[in-house]
């Protein structure tokens, strides 16, 4: 059965390359997309029930049990069916031809256990929840009135049409997702995780707080291209926040840092995380646009972060980390040299090629396996055996994110077609009462409940369904809107009771859960601004030109080193408690972009002004302090 396991998880991969490499047209095999990704959620949900227990746990650990077994032959039996008879049902909803219903009688419950077994019960009653709408929509009170559905009617659609399950999310997963799941992997297995961590030490490592900037920095790297809060948490804590320990920072605080440092992997161009590629489907502009909109909010995360914890550690004096520990950089350089070249190659291909994102993946892994063939990462090359072992955990690692995306694609076939969706919108902007304030604070507290305890794939889908619509109601750019709630829904990895990215790393850091959780709370105060700032000025999104972007960017850095100041209490020297407020004024002030109202450049100059101020102020203070304590 292992045997069985293992070849359906390498088939995953490998049906994505084909797809992706035209192959199937070449061989003369013509289909409509939606065959192919039936046949995908096919294979994805045989694995699920092989491979994840129905109980506790992620990985079985004994035999499969008879009724995995035979979910897993049915999942196989209804991905073939849709695949082979999609062109025929899909024109029979109106129908409700017996066989169509059957199938899908069989297709949505199977869905619905393997994304409880994949993510646990959130999304699952999500799912549910949305399916017993559908059925009583008429019945809802207005603005939610909608039209109820048929319990044949709805699984009908659910399975055969293509703005359902086999919609916008599944094509995304099934080609896109897995392409940058199998360029991750390629990476990791090859020693690029160990090359970035290597790297992040010789950079940051000879720095005062140096271990906190290594995980910064690692994370960073590490986060773009993971697609998950957790899994980066886990793969770069393991190493970082014990550095971070012994260098002597408190244990609440190693694992806040690394939490938020993780968190920020899913918004930092150029790959970001996966929810990127699904905001480019949604918004029909590419995935280019996407990243050049993150770049500068993502910027300013980061250097939030940076800088308080550059501040932490000047205040309880933590030193940089001791020179045996850091290796050589010119030994490092010479043995990953080659590493940044598919990120290059990636970027090129992306930006200024223009060719599909899943073309672009396979052209980086392409490069990453062939550099690890030829050179390897510590002398230590990866053979055919190895290929084959990073093909099998791409084909294990998507699939949550399989059932994740035909779960959503469910979500937002019910919204649509029941008129739910519309429904939500109006709720939302009229319990707003046309504010668009209210709404965006409305809609930031929403998306961090929804968020609570989800995958970043789930979080996004699901507010993007139901959040975005109110925000591009009430005349909020699209990018906006969507940045708006990929910020928000992110924010819930780290914000209490459930921050389960804090609380990974807290796990890590055998640090208080909670303590940790608000700790990154402080560290990512940012992001909990700089949404409501790109919302009002689109400079912070790279929309405008390019004197007034750069002025905004300049004085956002200014107004970050000074509210990141007034957060550790320690800017030039320590401040108390008063001087903490005249800081976090004067940096608020500047974070506020000059087109956000119409007093904001007076705003931002009044913020200047009392920086210089402040910080000549503390200047002399210190210099006055260091010359009376000299020897006379």
């Amino acid at each position: 059965m292992l045997y069985l396991k293992d070849a359906l998880a390498i088939l995953l991969p490998l049906g994505t390359i084909a797809f992706a490499t035209d192959l199937f047209r070449r061989l003369g095999w013509v289909f409509y997309p939606e065959q192919f990704f039936a046949f995908m959620l096919g294979l994805a949900m045989a694995l699920v029930y092989l491979h994840v227990p129905a109980g506790k746990g992620r990985d079985r650990k004994g035999p499969i049990p008879w009724y995995d077994r035979l979910a897993a032959v049915a999942s196989m039996a209804c991905g073939v069916y849709v695949a082979n008879r999609y062109p025929v049902l899909a024109e029979l909803i109106t129908e409700l031809p017996t066989d169509g219903v059957v199938v899908a009688a069989l297709v949505v419950p199977l869905v619905i256990e393997g994304l409880r077994r994949t993510t646990g019960a959130t999304l699952m009653l999500v799912a549910v929840g949305a399916i017993v709408l559908a059925l009583v929509a008429g019945s809802l009170p207005a603005p939610l009135t909608g039209r109820s559905m048929s319990p044949a009617r709805l699984l009908y659609f659910l399975t055969w049409d293509a703005s359902a399950l086999l919609g916008t999310p599944l094509m995304i997963i099934s080609t896109v997702v897995v392409a940058f799941i199998l360029f991750g992997q390629s990476l990791f297995q090859s020693g690029g995780s160990a090359f970035f961590t290597d790297a992040s030490m010789v950079l940051m490592g000879r720095y005062r707080g140096g271990p906190a900037k290594i995980a910064i920095v690692a994370s960073a790297l590490f986060g773009t291209i993971s697609g998950s809060v957790v899994a980066n948490v886990v793969s770069t804590g393991v190493v970082t926040i014990p550095l971070m320990k012994q260098a002597g920072y408190r244990a609440h605080i190693a694992g806040a840092i690394e939490a938020v440092a993780s968190t920020g992997g899913q918004l930092m161009p150029p790959v970001m995380g996966i929810a990127a590629f699904i905001m480019a489907e949604y918004l029909e502009v590419s995935y280019a646009a996407v990243a050049l909109a993150a770049l500068i909010p993502s910027v300013l995360y980061y250097a939030a972060l940076f800088v308080q914890a550059d501040l932490e550690a000047a205040r309880f004096g933590i030193e940089r980390v001791p020179e045996e520990k850091i290796p050589r950089g010119a030994v490092v350089l010479r043995r990953g040299w080659f590493f940044p070249i598919p990120f290059a190659a990636l970027i090129l291909a992306i930006f200024w090629l223009n060719f599909p994102l899943e073309e672009s993946a396979l052209v980086a892994t392409v490069l990453v396996v062939a550099s690890a063939m030829v050179f390897g990462y510590m002398g230590q090359r990866i053979g055919l055996k190895d290929l084959l072992a990073i093909v099998r955990s791409t084909g294990y690692a998507v699939l949550e994110i399989f059932m994740i995306g035909s779960a959503a694609g469910m979500v937002i076939g019910i919204l649509n077609m029941s008129g739910l969706g519309f429904g939500l919108t109006m709720s939302l902007v009229a319990l707003a009462g046309g504010s668009v304030l209210k709404l965006l604070a409305l809609s930031a507290v929403v998306s961090i409940i929804l968020g609570m305890g989800m995958p970043t794939v789930g979080v996004y889908i699901l507010l993007a369904t139901l959040v975005a619509p109110a925000l591009v109601q009430l005349g909020i750019a699209p990018m906006a809107a969507h940045m708006f709630i990929l910020y928000y829904g992110m924010l819930s990895f780290i914000t209490p009771p459930v921050a389960v990215g804090a609380f990974a790393a807290a796990t890590l850091a055998e640090a208080d859960a909670m303590r940790t959780g608000f700790a990154a709370m402080r560290f990512g105060w940012l992001a909990f601004i700089v949404p409501f700032l790109f919302v009002f000025s689109g400079t912070l999104l790279m929309d405008g030109d390019a004197i007034h972007v750069a002025l905004d960017f300049i004085a956002a850095l200014a107004g970050v080193w000074l509210v990141s100041a007034a957060m550790i209490g320690h800017g030039i020297g320590p401040l108390s408690v008063v001087k903490r407020i005249p800081y976090a004024l004067a940096g608020l002030s500047l974070v506020v972009p000059i087109g956000a109202f119409g007093y904001s450049r007076y705003l931002n100059a009044a913020g200047g002004l009392a920086a210089v101020a402040l910080l000549l102020a503390d200047y002399l203070n210190r210099k006055h302090a260091r010359r009376a304590q000299a020897p006379v």
